[in-house]
């Protein structure tokens, strides 16, 4: 099983970057916990705050790879292209967000990249990527 991770924009300053909303710990110290705790599965990481290096990332890994757990940041609710790009691929999306974007503002509230995944987990902190991988292992 290849299960990909993908984040988006000012996530790669989990763990800096308001602990108030995204906790205190980094994305690459919760990976290497969700790597121990799911050996059988390969893990692919990517983090950029490039929109169209995270739609070149889903081209090369969507058809390839049994599921893809994606954040993608503030880019959920502008982008057309990341939609559109998950859209186009074969494997399955799942979107994750750490906080819980319908407590927040209301700007957050409409994700343009939910209608093409098979599902969205929110608020749930990093635990929300471990429920996507208990998700593509059924």
């Amino acid at each position: 099983m290849h299960i990909v991770i993908i984040n988006g924009p000012n996530l790669n300053l989990l763990g800096k970057r308001e602990p108030g909303i995204y906790g205190s710990e980094s994305f690459e110290t919760y990976f290497a916990t969700l790597q121990a705790q799911y050996p059988a599965v390969t893990f692919s990481y990517f983090q950029s705050n490039v929109e169209g290096e995270i739609i070149n990332y889903l081209h090369q890994e969507g058809f390839t790879a049994d599921g893809i757990l994606l954040n993608a940041g503030g880019y959920t609710h502008t982008s057309v292209a990341i939609r559109d790009a998950i859209a186009a691929i074969k494997a399955p999306v799942i979107e994750v967000h750490i906080s819980n974007v319908y407590a927040r503002e209301e700007f957050r509230h409409t994700s343009l990249i939910a209608p093409k995944c098979v599902g969205s987990i929110c608020g749930l902190g990093m635990k929300g990527y471990e429920l996507g991988v208990k998700y593509f292992l059924k």
